[in-house]
């Protein structure tokens, strides 16, 4: 994969994933994309957002810059969003060209796409990068679909490797056997492991449970409506029974710790269970 300046420096060559010519015709298939603009990055807002020179801003869309307790940081410089400044900090002056499904803005008015470095490598955004680097964890929220795959392999690698944010103990994997655990990151996206005791519906939610106590126990929910988006991706929700998996999201209470699945990439199973 050609990795010109500025990424040279940025991706450890060991964390490419579309290293073959079958694993990109794959991934280029999947993630469909279109052009939504151009421009000249004139200026880095935040860790995800970035204002081109003709004042239009843009947010990163895919991904979360996730913010340490205070603990965890050693020192502001080393805290994961100003790690993710510096490194989006390279990016002024350059053209870049913003690809995605549809040309939606966010709710602060925000374009909202994958962002590539014009002149380098067509299917290797910045938010690629970023996540490989542990600057960044997979959105929990609807994105491009077909897109999230790669995303989640490469976060995967890099939460192996220990990079970045995977390196700090307020990121580590929750089992969601310890719900107490789960409850402590109420409010914060969370990566929740453990296996699914049952599965029932109720009026037009569907209720994954991870233990007996509803009350108490850790929850994932998904809406009658979106089942057979997940059933096409090959999670027909009344499978999931027994099964190991791993969820993401945004950690709410309900009862117990609850986390809402509205799209299949936030569960993954695990191993050949």
């Amino acid at each position: 994969m050609r990795l010109n300046s500025p990424w040279r420096s940025f991706i450890p060559a060991a964390l490419v994933v579309l290293t073959s010519t079958a694993d990109r015709q794959v991934y280029a298939q999947a993630c469909r994309l279109e052009v939504l603009a151009t421009g000249t990055v004139q200026a880095v807002r935040d860790g995800s957002t970035l204002v081109l020179e003709d004042g239009r801003q843009v947010r990163l869309d895919g991904i979360e810059i996730p913010r340490l307790r205070q603990a965890e940081a050693r020192s502001e410089s080393e805290a994961p969003e100003a790690q993710a400044n510096t490194t989006l900090a390279r990016l002024v002056g350059h053209d870049v060209v913003l690809k995605g499904s549809s040309a939606g803005t966010d709710r602060y008015g925000r374009l909202r796409a994958l962002v590539f470095v014009r002149g380098q490598d067509p299917e290797e955004s910045v938010q690629h990068a970023m996540v490989a680097r542990g600057l960044a964890s997979v959105a929990s929220r609807e994105t491009f679909r077909g897109c999230a795959a790669d995303l989640l392999a490469r976060e995967r690698q890099a939460r192996n490797s220990r990079l970045g944010i995977w390196s700090a103990p307020d990121y580590a994997i929750v089992r969601a056997d310890d719900p107490a655990a789960v409850l402590g990151l109420r409010g914060r996206l969370a990566l929740v492991e453990g296996r699914v005791l049952s599965v029932r519906e109720s009026g037009s939610t569907i209720y994954v449970n991870f233990g007996r106590r509803w009350s108490e126990d850790f929850t994932v929910t998904i809406a009658k409506r979106n089942e057979r988006i997940f059933t096409a991706a090959g999670l027909e929700p009344k499978r999931l029974e027994r099964r190991q998996i791993r969820v993401r999201g945004w950690v709410e209470e309900r009862g117990g710790p609850w986390i809402e699945a509205t799209r299949p990439e936030q569960i993954e199973l695990l191993g050949q269970n």
